[in-house]
């Protein structure tokens, strides 16, 4: 990707400090200026403005994120329509289903976890909210990329790339358009192992006067998300669902 000339320096680093902070089990100053390449003076000022702030707190040491990210997502998520309306209806489908019901939106050419739910039965796996994810490798993706234009997803794809996370998952341009036709035929997306190896997911998108707004999602181990299932039960409950937010979203 190219370089944006009129990026700030000092908030680019800012960035890359608190990505450290996430990425480092113990994120100490020299741990973090060692992962960013910088001095640790340089860390040491980036850390101490974060924390007087309350972006950044201290234990034993060790820097972690502060709750004031976590303020500014719930603002942001409380403000979205799709969340406001598609919260209950994950609740729901998790409740109905034992699975993992799960809200995507879309920023950016990527996915956003927006709000997810357990039911009995569900699985622990790797989704949480506001958990990023590339379009092309899951359901809840393809079906925010069926609503979208040709060329929108010509520059989605250019942009992120079309990357392998299992055997299954789409990496071919041509496969993934052929795929998206099938998904805004039927209304409905498969993830058949296509992001995690024995996680099967069923999705169906989110639209309001022609736009997609996000997904809506139920997934789980394909043991049991197989036969009538996967291809017909779920279908049914997530498209549903998808339709319910739509209509109290519009009205």
């Amino acid at each position: 990707m190219q370089t944006n000339p009129n990026r700030v320096g000092a908030v680019q680093t800012t960035i890359e400090v608190i990505r450290a902070l996430l990425d480092l089990e113990e994120a100490t100053i020299a741990s973090v200026a060692e992962e960013v390449g910088l001095s640790t003076s340089a860390v040491h000022n980036h850390l101490a403005t974060l924390e007087e702030a309350g972006f950044v707190t201290r234990e034993d040491g060790s820097f972690l994120p502060g709750y004031a990210f976590l303020e500014i997502g719930g603002r942001l998520r409380s403000d979205l329509d799709l969340y406001k309306y598609g919260r209950p209806e994950i609740d729901r489908l998790a409740k109905e289903t034992g699975e993992s019901a799960n809200l995507m939106a879309m920023e950016n050419g990527q996915g956003v976890v927006l709000y997810l739910a357990k039911g009995d039965d569900a699985i622990q796996f790797d989704a949480y909210t506001g958990r990023r994810f590339n379009l092309h490798t899951n359901a809840l993706g393809k079906a925010i990329l069926s609503e979208l234009s040709r060329e929108r997803v010509e520059t989605i794809v250019e942009r992120h790339g079309l990357a392998a996370e299992t055997e299954n998952t789409i990496t071919d341009e041509t496969t993934l358009f052929e795929e998206l036709e099938q998904v805004r035929e039927r209304g409905i997306a498969f993830d058949d192992e296509e992001r995690l190896e024995g996680l099967r997911c069923v999705a169906s998108p989110v639209t309001v006067d022609g736009e997609v707004l996000g997904s809506i999602s139920v997934s789980g181990p394909a043991s049991r998300l197989n036969r009538d299932r996967f291809r017909e039960e779920l279908p049914e409950q997530v498209s549903r669902a998808a339709e319910l937010v739509s209509i109290n979203i519009q009205y």
